[in-house]
């Protein structure tokens, strides 16, 4: 299909005649033809005429491009900036800066080298910061009053002035199509399209106020190409816009706020913060300002403007001045939280909260009454939206409203010891926060209530909707719940197990083919897209944790292969570990700690399991190999603590086939576990005296001493069953290096670490007597430091030495 064709069946489409599309064609061929400047403008507006730049479909826009390139406005804004020429610079720059507008309309235009490299003027403009305005009108006074230097110039200057005049309409025609809203004071009156346009507006006479058009046009279109934000953000954009509404320039409201929202909405928010924190929080002032000084009904309307300008949470710590906002915000909010108003301003009011206090928490409301009204509502919106007769589909608005509300149940769950939420009767009888243990015991009701309403809507939930990101943000919100508190709701939350242990799953098997988005912050999960799979399992570990540690759930976790899932988890996360990709690869991840947990709460409770579940095997080879390369790594030093006992409680439990020397996987993991065990503790450098914390330990001792300990109690029960370990002890030097320790100090840091290193010398005393023989050795060589204190110790070394076990639960 020819070009010609393509244009006359899409003209068709918009309306216009055969002969219209006939007069079009020959205004695209004279513009074509045009042989020079004259000619090629009096097409354009031709062209125009039949074909308002806002209706104009692609094809005619290629047309015109491919007629005139960007040569043609880069001549016009040249002429401008210089003065040359007859026609008044104001005029040559609307003209310029109209095509450029028009050529935006194209995605493959707007990303243009030529295009993009105007956009800095483009913002000057905004800005105010090229005073193009007294020139143009200097230049028009200067023509009508006939001061030109002939009559020929004059009447040459007043044809481009009316030519420019024209385009100045059809810009403004443009504007109606463009994505804000137009004011509500214009109004504008059309013919048939592909007719006469004749526009009636209070505007037309403003030469600035269609130039401003043109700019966001063109600006929108950069916006909308692919990387146009970040080419705005890195041309100046937000401080040129910012500057723009603060000194209320043109059309900002109804334009600059709407691009700097999608500029702070998107991929470029954090980086803008980042780069404009002051511009940004100035503006954000304006706004607050301008918000607690509407009315409460128009307040409502503001609330859903104010979310793209507040800052992303999690950054840098707040200024002074967005504190003062804050604060300000909060003031403005809280009568619209007290007040009686529909669902859908409700539904605003408490999405702009949630941001809120995602942003900065609970301490700006100020009144803990104010705070509790909050989340009573957040809690009433939720049995209303989830008690519903299963089918119910929940509309999108309602969907936003209700996640909001989640996120606000969190945030009274982080806070729930601060506002003293409890049923206990022993609660005195007024809490820190000021709460009355009655007006305490109401709100944990109310909670209570709230996700009991949570669990009866994902009973519902079917395979189908799992990728729906409104159930990912339900799952969250009840693991929330579940992190904190098991014993309520404790028969729906075990009957709600299996669906949610097949959804974290689903999740965690679907995210394999997406290891890009595993390194994405867990707060970009709660915005709805792209949200990696592996955080559902992510959040609900430390309710399994809790789970785990209770008979009734941990049998149905059993049943439903946790453990499976688990060792799936760490191994992909070790994986990343391994790659060093991200936050967690270069600081560890705090969730695979809690999977260790939860997985020693079952190697602990259930050796049968351990015994005989193949998947047990499979996680001891993995910690085999992750331990090895950890001893290196101190800044994972509470994860190879976990990685150690974990391993050392299954090695307990999963001794092997019988053997002298074992099998070289557990060699490896054992000589990696006794060098870990033994690099706790060092002799005071000054001489005989405490022993010391080793300086990569004494930072962390708080997070891994339970695990050390634990550690060396596990490793006391594998010298029961395995029959070569204790030779393993004796020549890789952990037991020399251990005696050796204990000979040359007078303490250990507590009784708790005195006690696990008794348990493991005394096991290896009893089962091998060359062990026995070094430990007496030390003992009554007169310099036995803190050894003939143990007095367990002691009565093994004077009783003969033991044969080997069977494992031993």
């Amino acid at each position: 299909m020819s070009a010609e064709q393509a244009v006359g069946e899409e003209a068709g489409d918009a309306g216009m005649s055969e002969a219209q599309r006939v007069v079009l064609e020959r205004c695209l061929r004279a513009l074509r033809d045009a042989g020079n400047d004259s000619e090629t403008l009096a097409a354009l507006l031709l062209i125009t005429r039949f074909c308002p730049a806002g209706r104009m479909d692609r094809a005619t826009l290629r047309r015109v491009f491919e007629a005139v390139g960007f040569s043609l406005p880069n001549r016009l804004l040249v002429s401008a900036a210089t003065g040359g020429g007859q026609c008044p610079p104001g005029v040559l720059l609307s003209l310029g800066v109209s095509l450029l507008a028009g050529f935006s309309a194209d995605p493959e235009l707007a990303a243009h080298p030529q295009l993009i490299n105007k956009v800095s003027l483009l913002l000057d403009l905004l800005a105010g910061r090229c005073d193009w305005t007294q020139a143009s009108q200097g230049s028009q006074n200067q023509a009508r009053e006939g001061q030109g230097p002939d009559r020929d110039a004059q009447q040459s200057s007043e044809a481009q002035a009316q030519c420019g005049q024209r385009h100045v309409d059809q810009s403004q025609q443009r504007g109606e199509n463009a994505r804000p809203a137009e004011p509500a004071h214009k109004s504008s009156k059309r013919t048939e399209p592909g007719g006469d346009v004749e526009e009636t507006r209070e505007s037309q006479t403003d030469p600035e106020q269609a130039l401003v058009l043109d700019c966001y046009e063109a600006l929108w279109g950069v916006c909308g190409s692919a990387g146009g934000p970040a080419v705005l953000l890195s041309r100046g954009a937000v401080p040129a816009l910012c500057q723009a509404y603060v000194q209320n320039r043109a059309l900002s409201r109804e334009r600059a706020l709407p691009l700097l929202g999608q500029l702070l909405s998107g991929p470029t928010r954090t980086a803008a913060w980042q780069k404009h924190a002051a511009q940004l929080s100035d503006l954000l002032a304006r706004r607050v300002q301008e918000f607690c000084q509407a009315p409460d009904l128009h307040r409502v309307e503001l609330c859903a403007g104010l979310l793209q300008f507040l800052p992303p949470p999690g950054g840098a710590p707040l200024s002074d001045g967005l504190k003062e906002s804050v604060t300000v915000l909060w003031g403005g909010l809280r009568p619209l939280i007290q007040a009686r108003i529909s669902p859908a301003q409700l539904g605003s009011v408490l999405v702009l909260s949630a941001c809120m206090l995602d942003l900065c928490g609970w301490a700006p409301l100020g009144s803990t009454q104010i705070s509790c009204l909050l989340v009573n509502r957040a809690c009433v919106e939720i049995r209303m939206g989830l008690e519903e007769p299963p089918g119910t589909v929940l509309a999108e608005a309602q969907q936003q409203t209700l996640t909001a509300c989640y996120r606000i149940l969190e945030a009274a769950l982080e806070q729930a010891c601060s506002l003293g939420l409890s049923q206990d009767p022993a609660q005195p009888q007024r809490t820190d926060a000021g709460l009355s243990r009655q007006q305490s015991r109401q709100l944990f009701g109310v909670l209570e209530e709230a996700f009991s309403a949570i669990v009866y809507y994902l009973q519902q939930v079917t395979p189908s909707c799992y990728g729906d990101p409104f159930i990912f943000a339900t799952v969250r919100a009840l693991c929330a719940w579940l992190a904190e508190e098991t014993s309520c709701l404790r028969e729906e939350v075990t009957a709600l197990l299996p669906f949610l242990i097949g959804y974290a799953r689903e999740q965690l098997q679907g995210a394999r083919g997406d290891q890009g988005q595993a390194d994405r912050p867990a707060s970009d999960s709660a915005q709805g897209s792209g949200w990696p799979g592996e955080d559902a399992l992510r959040f609900l570990l430390p309710a399994l944790c809790h789970l785990t540690a209770e008979d009734g759930p941990r049998g149905v976790l059993l049943s439903l292969g946790t453990p499976v899932l688990l060792t799936d988890f760490l191994s992909r996360g070790w994986k990343r570990l391994q790659g060093g990709r991200g936050t967690r690869g270069a600081l560890g991840d705090p969730g695979m700690e809690t999977a260790c947990s939860a997985l020693l709460n079952i190697v602990v409770t259930e050796p049968s399991a351990v015994r005989t579940d193949a998947c047990f095997s499979s996680l001891l080879s993995l910690l085999t190999d992750a331990l090895c390369a950890l001893l290196h790594k101190l800044h994972l030093l509470v994860l190879a603590a976990n990685f150690c006992t974990l391993g050392l409680l299954i090695g307990r439990l999963r001794p092997g086939p019988a053997g002298p020397d074992g099998e070289p996987g557990q060699q490896r993991f054992f000589s990696a576990a006794l060098r870990f065990l033994g690099r706790a503790l060092c002799a005071d450098p000054v001489g005989l005296g405490p022993a010391q914390l080793s300086p990569g330990f004494s930072e962390r001792w708080d997070e891994v001493c339970e695990l050390w300990r634990l550690g060396l109690q596990a490793l006391a029960g594998c010298v029961d069953v395995l029959p070569w370990l204790p030779g393993l002890a004796r020549e890789g030097g952990w037991l020399g290096d251990v005696l050796a320790l204990l000979g040359s100090c007078t303490a250990l840091p507590d009784p708790d670490t005195q006690g696990a290193l008794q348990a493991a010398l005394t096991a290896l005393a009893l089962r091998c007597p060359l062990c026995r023989g070094e430990i007496l050795a030390v003992t009554r060589s007169g310099t036995g430091g803190v050894l003939p204190s143990m007095a367990e110790l002691q009565r093994a070394l004077t009783a003969g030495p033991l044969g080997f076990s069977k494992a031993e639960d």
